[in-house]
């Protein structure tokens, strides 16, 4: 045996840096995740970047009145200068939001799950969701806080009544469009009703709940703010009431900039329950079609 035959396993039997260790096709993966998400940042952040540059130098003109319309730079202070003031608002916000987004899902959920049980019900109370949207939240919200006061609760019925139609219509949708030949099957094994709506409605249904709850959680921090607009004595609304009456743009516009970004973490942090609860989904949508 040669010294360069002996040299071969004791060259193969080395320990390769952690580096070393990741396959070309590993790197490409990460690479093109990378490309992905640049692909999406980019394009949205030169779109913000220009609209702030154009309004900094229309806003910063000479003959420009600060008080109508401030500079994004002005915003911002406001924005550092009243955060202890606004954190606190925007907390009691959040709150309210919570508690009438809740009470939506829940209400949502059943009264789709009782539309789908019985045709009847479905065409007794789907006619009725449809008017209901047709009542101006703007003439009903007075009535809410005349009848149930300036607290929590009136709050919660607006963002309730805001959120409750979409989670009903996209899962009411999502339990009808359930495959036909999966149920003749279950039924065929003697599976009842209930059985079928856990086991195969209900799990093809999440992706359009899902679409609903996107939706709904894009809508409840305005009602949110509306119904503090109407009566309140707390949260971003009330803020912004106050600071219209003072002829403090800057400070309604920083209150704006806060609303946007609750409604903005809201959104995302459905769409990551949405991935958590529904990877097969997402596995699904991206496997290539034949």
């Amino acid at each position: 045996m040669t010294l360069d035959q002996k040299q071969v396993p004791l060259q193969a039997t080395q320990p390769q840096s952690p580096g070393a260790t990741a396959s070309p096709a590993h790197r490409a993966s990460w690479g093109s995740r990378a490309g992905r998400i640049a692909g999406r940042v980019v394009p949205v952040a030169l779109a913000v970047g220009a609209l702030l540059l154009a309004w900094q130098l229309y806003a910063s003109r000479p003959d420009a009145d600060q008080q109508i319309l401030p500079t994004p730079v002005a915003v911002w202070n406001a924005l550092v200068a009243q955060r202890e003031v606004l954190w606190g608002h925007t907390l009691v916000t959040l709150y309210e939001t919570a508690v009438g987004f809740t009470a939506a899902l829940v209400a949502g959920v059943v009264f789709a799950a009782v539309i789908d049980f019985s045709p009847w019900l479905r065409r007794a109370i789907y006619p009725l969701l449809v008017v209901s949207q047709t009542i101006p939240i703007i003439t009903l919200a007075p009535l809410l806080v005349l009848w149930f006061g300036f607290g929590v609760l009136s709050k919660a019925i607006v963002i309730t009544l805001v959120c409750f139609f979409p989670i009903t219509v996209a899962l009411a949708d999502g339990l009808r469009g359930a495959d036909p030949d999966l149920i003749k099957l279950y039924r065929t094994f003697g599976a009842d009703r209930w059985r079928i709506f856990h086991s195969v409605k209900l799990p093809g249904a999440l992706p359009s709940l899902f679409s609903g709850v996107r939706i709904a959680v894009a809508y409840s921090v305005i009602g949110a703010i509306f119904a503090e607009y109407i009566g309140s004595e707390a949260g971003l609304g009330f803020y912004m009431l106050q600071k219209a009456h003072s002829f403090a743009t800057a400070a309604v516009l920083a209150a704006i900039v806060v609303t946007a970004l609750l409604s903005l973490a809201l959104f995302g942090l459905v769409a990551l329950v949405e991935r958590l609860a529904l990877p097969w989904y997402y596995l699904q949508s991206r496997a290539p079609q034949s």
